[in-house]
């Protein structure tokens, strides 16, 4: 899989979002089907719903969060508006 452009939200925040090999994600592999957990990284600002989630809480905007479901994936796009640009792997359509 490739690397997936940083995902930019409708109110300015923005995240990268990556799944597959190498990555914190679920599964840990290259797949089509799609993904219940992804890895997010370097978020723009801290957000409270990916912090459980902080390779290094103490540093918000400059670390990892490994294994992020899609439920919370999902409701931070939701509360920031939306995606106006950038990608992020798909989703396993058997997640809510």
């Amino acid at each position: 899989m490739g690397r997936y452009e940083r995902l930019k939200c409708v109110d300015g925040f923005s995240m990268s979002v990556q799944a597959g090999e190498g990555r914190y994600s679920e599964p840990n592999e290259d797949c089509n089907i799609g993904y219940s957990q992804m890895e997010v990284g370097y978020p723009s600002e801290e957000d409270s719903d990916l912090m459980p989630y902080a390779e290094d809480p103490l540093n918000p905007t400059q670390t990892v969060y490994g294994w992020v479901p899609a439920t919370v994936l999902k409701k931070v796009i939701r509360k920031h508006g939306g995606i106006l640009d950038g990608g992020m792997p798909r989703i396993n359509p058997i997640e809510p």
